[in-house]
């Protein structure tokens, strides 16, 4: 069993929903980020998403491509982020990890060097934005061919065909992205994504996770009742930009918004 399968049945027999914070690996110093996944579990988050810095991250709005200048701006690599996971595996090794990013970082460096690499370093599933399940054959093989997951985004306007087609390919569990547009968009509408999820859970028996636009305990709390898993990104990686000058202070700057989300999420 995989600790993405692991933990969300660990989650389902105790009647909760994961927690799954999003933050930038190198944002805003390399030094710190295995410090933060720390803080990030021990404030209650059950998965972390961690952020391969790219150049021109399309699905995300202003606050998270900020996130990948700062670790840019140091030269965090995709080498440098699984060894990060491979830091922060000496310490815990029951978290899943997933790696959000593109697809340019993992064709320069080679589907199966990826995968492997990946593996060694203790991920457990990746999330690929740009690389859509008709597209990506290759790379899904390799990865699987690893024990990895591939996790695939839905999006608010996906038929019901295509959704079964992303279904069919994804492992892990489903993310549906709740609102139109980038990350840190707005205007979550929860009658809509009741209904969604109502048609994705018609084609799949995998946890399904939604995200974009939670910025606050409510709102997560809110979506906990719908979904398995609730994402947060750009709540998270804005805090991290206005204290990228004490980053002694992200820790647990971070920690208390996870740990109120957490809170609310057990109490609905």
């Amino acid at each position: 069993m995989s600790r993405l399968e692991a933990r969300f049945s660990q989650l389902k027999a105790t009647g909760k929903k994961a927690l799954i914070p999003f933050i930038t690996a190198g944002d805003p110093i390399p030094d710190i980020t295995v410090d933060l996944m720390r803080d990030l579990v021990s404030a209650g988050a059950d998965v972390i998403e961690l952020g391969v810095p790219f150049s021109d991250p399309m699905a995300d709005g202003p606050v998270i491509q900020g996130a990948s200048e700062r670790a840019l701006d140091h030269r965090v690599s995709l080498r440098d982020v699984m060894r990060m996971v491979s830091r922060f595996r000496e310490l815990d090794n029951e978290t899943p990890v997933v790696l959000m990013g593109y697809l340019n970082p993992i064709e320069i460096m080679g589907y199966e060097t990826f995968a492997a690499q990946a593996a060694e370093a203790g991920v457990d599933g990746i999330l690929v934005v740009d690389l859509p399940p008709e597209e990506g054959a290759e790379l899904l093989e390799a990865v699987k061919g690893r024990g990895l997951d591939q996790i695939y985004l839905i999006a608010p306007t996906s038929t019901p065909e295509r959704i079964k087609t992303i279904c069919d390919a994804a492992g892990g569990f489903v993310y549906y992205v709740s609102v139109k547009g980038v990350t840190g968009a707005s205007h979550l509408d929860l009658q809509t994504v009741e209904s969604k999820l109502r048609d994705i859970r018609a084609v799949t028996n995998l946890p399904v996770g939604v995200g974009f636009g939670i910025k606050d305990a409510q709102t997560a709390a809110a979506v906990s009742r719908l979904a398995d898993a609730v994402v947060v990104g750009s709540a998270l990686v804005s805090r991290v930009e206005a204290l990228a000058e004490e980053p002694e202070k992200i820790g647990s700057a971070l920690g208390e918004v996870i740990a109120s989300m957490r809170q609310a999420m057990d109490e609905a």
